[in-house]
């Protein structure tokens, strides 16, 4: 991956992105970033790296990051004007972005499981984990490319073999990627109420995108607990809407199967 090529892509006047590096080995691209956070960074930094050794997903699991097989890279926002009670959207919101930027890249039937991975065909094909320092948020992605089925863990795929056919570059999934994510966030940072996620399109678009809602879920609760029941909407606050014969439950972290 070049980054001179990705910045002239990507870096222009009044755009959000200013800054984007491409190291060949990290940690963890979103542990470096939320350091880099804590020391006062503007927003618009991204930090792609072609391998991790500490990569890491959702409840501290570990991000297998194979040098050159996928990618892997962060961004920092500071969302001004946003209320904390709708900080949850920004997992859903990159979310978005990496679907809205599949089509485009010959995966057309790529769906969200909520609240932040992307599926095609069920299978898994990418992650996103954000993480919150003080009035900044990190958002790492890490997205499958080239892997083959004996490189994947069970359940998972890559675009090579969801778009049965060549994948694309990593540079151009990264293009077109922030491409989209600057898109979605723009406009919904930047509104006449920052953060509202119905005035942007970003819930209506979401709930489109979902392919979790309206199917029969389990959902593994902090503490051990477990709820059974119809994922119905998705809330103002991001949060997943399962109904039960007890009533709705608003659900703003937890482990979702689909049950069918």
């Amino acid at each position: 991956m070049k980054e001179s090529e990705v910045t002239a892509a990507l870096l222009h006047p009044g755009g959000l992105w200013r800054d984007i590096q491409v190291v060949a080995r990290t940690g963890s691209t979103n542990t470096d970033l939320l350091a880099r956070a804590r020391s006062g960074e503007a927003e618009g930094a991204v930090l792609v790296a072609e391998a991790q050794t500490a990569g890491r997903g959702r409840m501290s699991r570990e991000w297998l990051s194979p040098p050159g097989a996928g990618l892997y890279f962060s961004v920092l926002l500071r969302p001004a004007g946003v209320s904390p009670g709708l900080l949850g959207w920004l997992p859903l919101l990159t979310g978005v972005a990496v679907v809205s930027a599949l089509p485009g890249l010959g995966i057309a039937h790529a769906r969200l499981k909520w609240p932040n991975d992307v599926l095609a065909a069920d299978a898994k094909l990418a992650g996103i984990l954000a993480e919150s320092t003080g009035g900044a948020v990190v958002a790492g992605v890490g997205i499958n490319v080239t892997q083959q089925p004996v490189e994947l863990p069970p359940a998972a795929t890559s675009l090579a073999l969801a778009a049965g056919a060549a994948a694309p570059d990593r540079q151009t999934v990264l293009i077109a990627v922030l491409t989209e994510l600057a898109r979605w966030y723009q406009a919904w940072r930047d509104q006449p109420q920052p953060g509202d996620p119905d005035a942007c399109g970003l819930r209506e678009e979401y709930t489109r995108q979902c392919g979790t809602l309206g199917r029969e879920v389990t959902v593994s609760l902090p503490a051990g607990r477990m709820l059974a029941g119809r994922a119905a909407g998705v809330d103002a606050a991001g949060r997943l809407e399962v109904v039960t014969a007890e009533g709705v439950t608003a659900v703003s972290a937890g482990d979702v199967v689909h049950v069918r």
